[in-house]
């Protein structure tokens, strides 16, 4: 075994070889990387989830959006990669990482800590380089593979049109950050794009928030955010700042659980579409911005 090839801690390698022995009894979406994702299975009863915190928004100012996950569909790419590299370098004894293992521990995370919790016993020096090839190979995969989430570029005209304040902010690191929203078409959507690693503190912690807020000059009290992980769930709700979860790839109760107001599918979904009409900013307010 390369001597860079840690293995999974024990609490998670029962489950992970349990989700390898079931993946092959699962319908899967093949990638042009050889590698498989299949959406998260995620309950469709939403009675629990209430929109009443949302309700108290209006009127609208400002909408902050997470990247990865949110606006487009990028974690199958992200699981790709890790899945790839994780396997040369011998991890968990070459044994392939699962979907399971992927959402629990990777998706969402800061690659600072991810370096750690992933190679513990190696040089942090080293694992950071890990972690910088395995973020080349998801840009070199991208171009051909990102697809944004549904309703995204209909939701982005109609917060031009009601000119709201906005900001991306990510965990990402800038090079991808700027590339995914460079492939989107988003570029100059979003005046602001805040990057975790260059906050004092990333996400889970509301400091990238916070900054956003501070730079567009918008209030908590009528801003609201899209996330699609835990870990950016539990940022958004330190800052004060409702949060509307995209089930892209967790399950509901994952985001339910880290304090999402509201869970949606995608920007087409009939909930999102009905806070929105309820908290819009009014034609006169729209017309003196």
């Amino acid at each position: 075994m390369p001597a860079f090839a840690p293995s999974i801690p024990l609490h998670v390698a029962a489950a992970t070889a349990v989700a390898s022995q079931s993946q092959g009894r699962r319908g899967r979406i093949k990638t042009t990387s050889a590698c498989c994702w299949r959406r998260a299975a995620v309950p469709v009863n939403m009675a629990a989830v209430t929109s009443s915190t949302l309700s108290k928004l209006a009127p609208l100012e400002a909408i902050l959006f997470d990247i990865d996950g949110t606006l487009c569909d990028s974690d199958p790419i992200h699981f790709c990669a890790f899945r790839e590299l994780l396997q040369q370098v011998g991890f968990n004894n070459g044994v392939p990482i699962s979907e399971e293992f992927y959402s629990a521990n990777i998706s969402g995370g800061h690659n600072d800590d991810l370096a750690r919790v992933l190679f513990p016993d190696l040089d942090h020096d080293k694992a950071m380089k890990f972690m910088d090839d395995k973020e080349a190979l998801y840009r070199k995969l991208a171009p051909e593979q990102l697809v944004a989430v549904e309703g995204l570029h209909d939701l982005c005209r109609w917060i031009e049109d009601h000119k709201l304040k906005r900001a991306a902010v990510t965990n990402a690191p800038r090079s991808n950050a700027e590339l995914m929203l460079s492939l989107l078409g988003l570029t100059e959507f979003f005046p602001v794009l805040v990057i975790g690693s260059e906050c004092d503190r990333a996400k889970p912690f509301p400091d990238p928030y916070l900054k956003a807020l501070e730079l567009i000059g918008a209030s908590p009290d009528h801003t609201f955010i899209f996330e699609d992980s835990a870990s950016g769930i539990r940022a958004g709700v330190a800052a004060n700042v409702p949060v509307v979860g995209l089930t892209t790839r967790n399950p509901e109760k994952v985001l339910q659980d880290a304090g999402a107001s509201l869970l949606i599918k995608d920007f087409q979904d009939p909930k999102l579409l009905s806070i929105l009409e309820e908290i819009k900013p009014t034609v006169a307010a729209v017309e003196q911005i």
